[in-house]
């Protein structure tokens, strides 16, 4: 008996040798691993060598209202177009985003009549507009569905991190900091997109621009209430005077009270919301999938000389009905 605990004991000592040692070991690899690894975007460049201007030139990418506009009828969706893009952080600009997708568009859209003509069906009319239309889903309708989504998940976290960011911002000047250093501060405490975001507004001041212009193209960029809050708060306080930290946490208190308000009719409208993401993205979905199962279904359906007709209604009526429910579900708090 006694062997037995001595046993026992030898082993659980040896399982807590191993343990302790493990935990040390890995918690040293993840310590140098954090302080190698930078909070957000603009700090990785730098980290990485590259110089303020390519590194302003980078976060800038997309930003609404720079770079040659199209004019006309196209001035608005092209302004959408590159903020969606500049939301979604992509690295290309928007005319290089344009030009993959056309080429995508093409090579799909050779690709199934091509297997079309190889499968016997032809290329009339109807299969033509066909294989248009399914290459445009599957080469712009999901690549720019999956853009939309990913710009506005970033939307929602600068909202998120905004008022963190205040009270980051109050402390420090509370603490003695100049406005100047406690920008500095949230550049370097704050993740993405907001650190890249102040990083970028202080390496504007760097180079000779107004803090409050600075804040208030940073409130354009993301077209954000919160940020032009915070801007016309400055402005008072500068022109007025005031305790800003005070300004700033009843600021902070009521952008927290007002997100609140938010999510309780977001809460509220959910089921609605969702069934409308259910039937914008569903029809297109069961088309493309539904080719994929039995191409030749529709491919036969194509050929009937009414098809052209029912088809292009059809996706009249759904373009109609899908901005119809986007405007639906366009809620305002």
């Amino acid at each position: 008996m006694p062997q037995i605990v001595i046993r026992i004991a030898v082993l659980l000592a040896i399982f807590a040798s191993v343990f302790l040692v493990s935990e040390l070991v890995l918690g040293a690899a993840w310590r140098r691993r954090d302080r190698g690894v930078a909070i957000n975007r603009r700090l990785a460049l730098i980290r990485e060598g590259t110089s303020r201007d390519h590194v302003m030139a980078a976060l800038r990418k997309n930003t609404p209202g720079d770079g040659g506009a199209a004019g006309g009828l196209l001035a608005g969706p092209y302004r959408a177009f590159r903020s969606m893009l500049f939301a979604a952080a992509v690295p290309l600009g928007a005319r290089e985003v344009l030009l993959a997708m056309a080429g995508g568009f093409a090579a799909v859209l050779a690709l199934l009549l091509i297997a079309a003509r190889m499968a016997g069906f032809g290329s009339p009319l109807g299969v033509m507009v066909f294989s248009a239309v399914l290459a445009g889903i599957l080469a712009v309708f999901l690549p720019v569905a999956m853009l939309s989504m990913r710009g506005q998940r970033r939307r929602k976290r600068i909202e998120q991190q905004f008022p963190v960011a205040l009270d980051i911002f109050v402390r420090a000047l509370r603490a003695g900091h100049p406005i100047a250093s406690a920008l500095e501060m949230l550049t370097e405490e704050m993740a993405d997109p907001i650190g890249s975001e102040f990083g970028l507004v202080a390496d504007e001041v760097s180079y000779g621009a107004d803090l409050k212009d600075a804040l208030q193209a940073m409130a354009d960029r993301w077209d954000n209430d919160d940020l032009r809050m915070f801007v016309v708060s400055l402005s008072v306080q500068s022109e007025t005077g005031g305790n800003l930290a005070e300004i700033l946490e009843n600021l902070a208190d009521v952008i927290r009270a007002r997100a609140a308000m938010f999510m309780k009719v977001r809460a509220l409208s959910s089921e609605g919301r969702l069934t409308a993401w259910i039937l914008s993205v569903l029809p297109a979905v069961s088309l493309a999938g539904m080719f994929l199962v039995n191409p030749a279904f529709y491919l036969e359906t194509a050929q009937d000389p009414m098809f052209v007709w029912g088809f292009g209604i059809l996706i009249l009526l759904y373009l109609v009905g899908l901005l119809w429910i986007r405007r639906m579900i366009d809620l305002k708090v």
